[in-house]
Protein backbone atom coordinates (compact mmCIF):
# COMPACT_ATOMS: atom_id res chain seq x y z
CA UNK A 1 0.00 0.00 0.00
CA UNK A 2 1.28 3.69 -0.92
CA UNK A 3 2.13 5.30 2.43
CA UNK A 4 0.53 8.92 2.08
CA UNK A 5 2.89 12.15 2.38
CA UNK A 6 2.31 15.10 4.65
CA UNK A 7 0.35 17.90 2.92
CA UNK A 8 -2.19 15.37 2.14
CA UNK A 9 -5.64 16.34 4.30
CA UNK A 10 -6.45 13.20 5.18
CA UNK A 11 -3.68 13.26 7.52
CA UNK A 12 -5.20 16.47 9.30
CA UNK A 13 -8.51 15.15 9.80
CA UNK A 14 -9.77 13.38 13.41
CA UNK A 15 -10.65 9.74 12.13
CA UNK A 16 -13.90 8.11 12.36
CA UNK A 17 -14.60 5.04 15.00
CA UNK A 18 -15.41 2.02 13.76
CA UNK A 19 -18.88 -0.15 15.11
CA UNK A 20 -18.23 -3.15 16.08
CA UNK A 21 -19.61 -4.48 13.35
CA UNK A 22 -17.26 -2.69 11.17
CA UNK A 23 -14.49 -3.72 13.21
CA UNK A 24 -15.42 -7.43 12.99
CA UNK A 25 -15.92 -7.48 9.40
CA UNK A 26 -13.91 -9.17 6.43
CA UNK A 27 -12.63 -5.87 5.30
CA UNK A 28 -11.14 -4.43 8.48
CA UNK A 29 -9.46 -8.01 8.71
CA UNK A 30 -7.98 -7.61 5.58
CA UNK A 31 -6.89 -3.89 5.80
CA UNK A 32 -5.11 -4.81 8.95
CA UNK A 33 -3.23 -7.23 7.08
CA UNK A 34 -2.01 -4.97 4.07
CA UNK A 35 -1.52 -2.40 7.39
CA UNK A 36 0.83 -4.91 8.78
CA UNK A 37 2.53 -6.26 5.86
CA UNK A 38 3.22 -2.24 4.42
CA UNK A 39 4.33 -0.87 7.63
CA UNK A 40 6.93 -3.80 8.16
CA UNK A 41 8.04 -3.57 4.59
CA UNK A 42 8.61 -0.09 5.20
CA UNK A 43 10.07 -0.23 7.84
CA UNK A 44 8.13 1.08 10.97
CA UNK A 45 6.93 0.60 14.45
CA UNK A 46 3.29 1.81 13.38
CA UNK A 47 0.98 2.38 10.81
CA UNK A 48 -2.45 4.11 11.29
CA UNK A 49 -4.89 3.95 8.95
CA UNK A 50 -5.09 7.47 7.68
CA UNK A 51 -1.40 6.88 6.61
CA UNK A 52 -2.65 4.69 3.66
CA UNK A 53 -6.11 6.79 3.18
CA UNK A 54 -8.64 5.72 5.48
CA UNK A 55 -9.83 8.36 7.68
CA UNK A 56 -10.71 5.67 10.71
CA UNK A 57 -9.88 5.48 13.99
CA UNK A 58 -7.38 1.94 13.43
CA UNK A 59 -3.71 1.87 13.75
CA UNK A 60 -1.24 -1.29 13.87
CA UNK A 61 1.73 -1.37 16.08
CA UNK A 62 4.69 -3.81 16.27
CA UNK A 63 8.26 -3.11 17.57
CA UNK A 64 10.76 -6.10 16.20
CA UNK A 65 13.70 -7.39 18.09
CA UNK A 66 15.92 -7.29 14.68
CA UNK A 67 14.33 -3.68 14.51
CA UNK A 68 16.81 -3.46 17.86
CA UNK A 69 19.48 -5.20 17.54
CA UNK A 70 21.89 -2.85 16.26
CA UNK A 71 21.49 -0.03 18.83
CA UNK A 72 22.93 -0.25 21.96
CA UNK A 73 21.94 -1.61 25.23
CA UNK A 74 22.92 2.05 26.84
CA UNK A 75 20.48 3.59 24.26
CA UNK A 76 17.90 1.04 24.56
CA UNK A 77 17.91 1.78 28.31
CA UNK A 78 17.70 5.25 27.77
CA UNK A 79 14.82 4.87 25.63
CA UNK A 80 13.38 2.59 27.81
CA UNK A 81 13.00 0.34 24.69
CA UNK A 82 11.67 -2.94 24.33
CA UNK A 83 10.70 -5.47 21.57
CA UNK A 84 6.47 -5.02 21.07
CA UNK A 85 4.29 -7.87 19.73
CA UNK A 86 2.11 -6.86 17.21
CA UNK A 87 -0.88 -5.39 17.90
CA UNK A 88 -3.72 -3.52 16.73
CA UNK A 89 -5.68 -0.20 18.73
CA UNK A 90 -9.21 0.74 16.89
CA UNK A 91 -11.08 3.57 18.68
CA UNK A 92 -8.46 4.17 21.81
CA UNK A 93 -8.44 6.90 24.56
CA UNK A 94 -5.08 7.81 26.02
CA UNK A 95 -4.09 9.53 29.04
CA UNK A 96 -0.98 10.97 29.77
CA UNK A 97 0.15 9.14 33.44
CA UNK A 98 1.99 11.18 35.52
CA UNK A 99 4.18 14.36 34.45
CA UNK A 100 7.47 12.91 33.64
CA UNK A 101 8.72 13.53 29.76
CA UNK A 102 11.13 12.48 27.40
CA UNK A 103 12.57 13.50 24.51
CA UNK A 104 13.87 11.72 21.70
CA UNK A 105 14.51 11.82 18.21
CA UNK A 106 11.83 10.67 16.18
CA UNK A 107 10.69 10.27 12.56
CA UNK A 108 7.23 9.43 10.83
CA UNK A 109 6.42 7.07 7.52
CA UNK A 110 4.31 10.02 6.43
CA UNK A 111 7.23 12.86 6.87
CA UNK A 112 9.52 10.70 4.94
CA UNK A 113 13.30 10.99 5.61
CA UNK A 114 12.58 13.70 8.25
CA UNK A 115 13.07 13.62 11.96
CA UNK A 116 13.13 16.05 15.28
CA UNK A 117 13.45 16.16 18.89
CA UNK A 118 9.87 15.21 19.93
CA UNK A 119 8.61 15.62 24.05
CA UNK A 120 5.96 12.98 24.80
CA UNK A 121 4.68 11.45 27.91
CA UNK A 122 7.22 8.92 29.46
CA UNK A 123 4.07 6.59 30.33
CA UNK A 124 0.44 6.33 29.01
CA UNK A 125 -2.59 4.39 30.10
CA UNK A 126 -4.38 3.54 26.37
CA UNK A 127 -8.00 1.80 26.22
CA UNK A 128 -8.94 0.31 22.79
CA UNK A 129 -10.77 -2.51 21.07
CA UNK A 130 -8.48 -5.13 19.75
CA UNK A 131 -9.41 -6.74 15.89
CA UNK A 132 -12.12 -8.50 17.63
CA UNK A 133 -14.17 -5.76 19.33
CA UNK A 134 -12.36 -6.39 22.62
CA UNK A 135 -12.04 -3.48 25.32
CA UNK A 136 -7.97 -3.67 26.31
CA UNK A 137 -6.58 -1.04 28.41
CA UNK A 138 -2.81 -1.58 28.76
CA UNK A 139 -0.23 0.91 30.59
CA UNK A 140 3.19 1.46 28.51
CA UNK A 141 6.09 3.04 29.06
CA UNK A 142 9.13 4.54 27.64
CA UNK A 143 9.56 3.84 23.60
CA UNK A 144 6.67 1.88 23.76
CA UNK A 145 4.42 4.85 25.39
CA UNK A 146 6.02 7.07 22.46
CA UNK A 147 4.72 5.20 19.49
CA UNK A 148 1.49 4.85 21.24
CA UNK A 149 1.28 8.30 21.23
CA UNK A 150 2.75 9.19 17.83
CA UNK A 151 -0.15 6.40 16.22
CA UNK A 152 -2.80 8.15 18.05
CA UNK A 153 -1.99 11.55 16.93
CA UNK A 154 -2.39 10.65 13.56
CA UNK A 155 -5.93 9.46 14.21
CA UNK A 156 -6.56 12.99 15.73
CA UNK A 157 -5.03 14.72 12.89
CA UNK A 158 -2.05 15.68 14.64
CA UNK A 159 1.34 14.97 13.29
CA UNK A 160 4.80 14.68 15.11
CA UNK A 161 6.33 18.01 13.32
CA UNK A 162 2.87 19.24 15.04
CA UNK A 163 5.15 18.64 18.41
CA UNK A 164 8.59 18.94 17.46
CA UNK A 165 11.64 21.32 18.98
CA UNK A 166 11.65 22.90 15.68
CA UNK A 167 15.29 24.06 16.00
CA UNK A 168 15.96 19.88 15.70
CA UNK A 169 14.04 19.65 12.61
CA UNK A 170 16.48 17.26 10.22
CA UNK A 171 17.51 15.03 7.81
CA UNK A 172 18.26 11.37 8.41
CA UNK A 173 21.13 11.50 7.12
CA UNK A 174 21.88 14.01 9.76
CA UNK A 175 20.64 12.29 12.49
CA UNK A 176 23.00 9.49 12.03
CA UNK A 177 26.13 11.62 10.86
CA UNK A 178 25.67 14.11 13.89
CA UNK A 179 23.49 13.10 16.79
CA UNK A 180 22.80 9.39 16.72
CA UNK A 181 25.79 9.20 19.28
CA UNK A 182 25.17 11.72 21.70
CA UNK A 183 22.60 11.71 24.76
CA UNK A 184 19.65 14.29 24.35
CA UNK A 185 20.78 16.41 26.80
CA UNK A 186 23.65 17.14 24.45
CA UNK A 187 21.67 17.44 21.18
CA UNK A 188 19.32 20.19 23.25
CA UNK A 189 22.66 21.78 24.68
CA UNK A 190 24.21 21.99 20.91
CA UNK A 191 21.11 22.86 19.41
CA UNK A 192 19.81 25.88 21.54
CA UNK A 193 16.93 24.19 22.84
CA UNK A 194 15.38 24.47 26.77
CA UNK A 195 15.16 21.41 28.48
Amino acid sequence: MEIIQTGDPVLRKVATPLAVDEIRSVSTKHLIEQMRDTMRAAPGVGLAAPQIGESIQLAVIEDRSDYIKDISSEQLATRQRLPVDFHVIINPKITIVGETTLDFFEGCLSVAGFAAVVRRGASVRVEYLNERAEPITITAQGWYARILQHEIDHLNGTLYIDRMQTRSFTNIENVDRFWKSRTIEEVREDLGIDG
